[in-house]
């Protein structure tokens, strides 16, 4: 499976991408959904993303679970149909133990060789295993086998749900046999903020689980965090540094509450799984994305250290409106012990936006100078390219 032909179409992708892309610039349908190809993620933060393919033998599989497990870290599995149905309890405890998984194909065909039929097959054959097995989907994330792709691919990848076509930003080409040092060297070499690292679960990446443990350690002194594809494409929350939760009052909202806390809206939703946003029920206790807790109360008493300036920061008002409300006529003047009112936060209704005939979410994304990418997370949307008309959008 990585023999020859793998190692050649690793080295001539860049090239065989682009005249394909070229070819087939004039002949793609114009309603086409094309996948995005994703080579690294857009991020100055030092975050690194560990992907590994898995096979029909898997023979490391297991021993990389058990190093990421030790080392608190979450990684990304791309799956083959063939590999999954071999080793299926394996896969389940990746699903388990919290990692990201997406599709490569069913039995590691060339997609660049296979008609559009063919290769939605191939995909649909492994969604169906995988998600038997593990109750989980592998969209939106897709991986080329041997890393070949072309426009014809990812506009057939796009439409049935693979939003992302992820490559790589380091190959460690580890499935030759590559040392635990060579693999690590590769690594450290090519690092940069966002960096996706191809490995693999196969026999032949022997070198691997070694490396893993080797790279992980080092990689953490040198300040990076480890992420999964989601939340490297911020599908999903990136992991918190610290974090805080709210428990939901009467008059409260998601956007009121995610102000409030200065965080974003779409990571809060995210992060709680909430299907609809403008359904929140008293007493829900919410988990709030990187924030530092906050007193939910409505007055303040002031501390030795405190600033106006401070305080309004932290309850996400301004310094005159909490000047106004507690009649400060100066602003640098305010005593330890003394209790500040802290006034209602004033804050943008959401936006709704109702699907017509012939929307595409692109289209909407225009019209109100937004993403495609921001109202799929806001509106937990599977499949960008299925909208229904009547269906209500909240704009991010």
């Amino acid at each position: 499976m990585y023999g020859s032909k793998h190692f050649l179409l690793h080295r001539l992708f860049p090239i065989l991408f682009t005249i394909s892309t070229l070819l087939l610039f004039f002949t793609m349908p114009a309603q086409a959904a094309t996948s995005q190809f994703i080579m690294q993620g857009n991020t100055s933060e030092k975050v690194i993303a560990l992907t590994f393919d898995d096979g029909s033998d898997g023979t490391n599989f297991s021993k990389i679970l058990t190093i990421l497990s030790n080392h608190q870290v979450k990684a990304t599995f791309f799956l083959t149909g063939s590999g999954t149905r071999s080793h299926p309890a394996i896969v389940k405890t990746a699903v388990q133990n919290g990692h990201d998984i997406g599709n490569h194909s069913f039995n590691h065909a060339d997609f660049t060789t296979l008609t559009p039929s063919q290769m939605a097959n191939q995909l649909a054959q492994t969604e169906t295993i995988v998600k038997n097995t593990t109750g989980k989907t592998t969209k939106p994330l897709f991986r080329a086998p041997y890393g070949a792709t072309n426009l014809s691919v990812l506009s057939t990848v796009g439409n049935a749900g693979y939003t992302y076509t992820v490559h790589w930003t380091v190959d460690t080409l580890d499935w030759t046999g590559n040392s635990a040092t060579t693999i690590s060297n590769r690594v450290l070499n090519a690092l940069k903020p966002g960096a996706i690292v191809l490995m693999h679960t196969g026999d032949g990446a022997s070198g691997t689980p070694t490396a893993l443990n080797t790279l992980i350690p080092r990689l953490k002194n040198m300040g990076y965090r480890f992420v999964t594809l989601s939340q490297l494409l911020n599908l999903t929350p990136l992991p918190s540094t610290g974090g805080a939760t709210y428990t939901v009052k009467a008059g409260d909202t998601l956007s009121q509450i995610a102000l409030r806390h200065n965080v974003n809206l779409a990571q809060l939703i995210a992060l709680n799984n909430i299907k609809n946003p403008n359904l929140i029920s008293i007493g829900q206790i919410l988990q709030i994305p990187g924030a530092k807790p906050i007193p939910s109360n409505s007055s303040y008493t002031v501390k030795a250290g405190d600033t106006l300036y401070k305080i309004a920061k932290a309850y996400n008002v301004s310094v005159s409106s909490l000047a106004t409300a507690n009649k400060i006529s100066n602003i640098n003047l305010i005593r330890v012990g003394q209790i500040l009112t802290i006034p209602g936060v004033t804050v943008k209704p959401v936006t709704q936006y109702t699907v017509k005939p012939g929307d595409s979410l692109y289209a909407i994304a225009n019209r109100f100078n937004t993403t495609v990418h921001n109202l799929v997370v806001a509106n937990n949307i599977s499949n960008p390219n299925l909208i229904r008309v009547g269906a209500v959008l909240i704009i991010k």
